[in-house]
């Protein structure tokens, strides 16, 4: 999914054009380099070697991940209607979260909690075209993370280390956020 020029705009107020490239690349290529990960991590306000986590470290940034999520989802208020979404959310949170060690096979499940999850927090909204600009503008460290979110492959031809790496990122801004 391509950036619009009218997002690309908005970008540049936070972003600069190294990071927008660095995005660009990590999700088109089929493998990325440690720098294209490491100014993604700084983007989302990491500032060591993210592209070497121990695991120790990595296990420590799932569960504040699986927590920060869950605690977002469950004080989420929502209609009735979707209270059997929010359910399926949080089943689905523990099953990627315990078992973090299959990362390609996760990783469609991992964009599709992220999507209903922000679907719970914004409703309808979510699903115009123009939705990464309204973030941009509300809330621009959110903003940044859905483009980031928005231009992953729903369905990439990745090994298992990059779909970590692109889960992991996106787990650290949650778990920070």
């Amino acid at each position: 999914m391509g950036t619009s020029e009218k997002v690309k705009k908005i970008l540049e107020c936070f972003v600069d054009s190294k990071t927008v490239s660095a995005v660009e690349a990590f999700t088109a290529q089929a493998e990325s380099g440690a720098e294209d990960i490491n100014v993604i991590a700084q983007m989302f306000g990491f500032s060591g070697d993210f592209f070497t986590l121990s695991a120790e470290d990595e296990k420590k940034l799932i569960t504040s991940f699986k927590h920060n999520l869950q605690l977002l989802i469950q004080k989420t208020w929502v209609e009735k209607s979707d209270i059997l979404l929010k359910e399926q959310i949080l089943f689905q949170l523990d099953k990627i979260c315990d078992s973090y060690t299959a990362w390609q096979a996760h990783y469609s499940d991992f964009l599709e909690i992220i999507a209903n999850a922000v679907y719970l927090m914004f409703g309808q909204q979510t699903k115009s075209d123009d939705f990464c600009e309204y973030c941009l503008r509300i809330d621009p460290e959110f903003g940044i993370f859905w483009w980031y979110i928005q231009n992953l492959p729903r369905k990439p031809d990745w090994t298992e280390d990059k779909c970590r790496n692109a889960m992991l990122l996106g787990m650290y801004f949650l778990a920070n956020y």
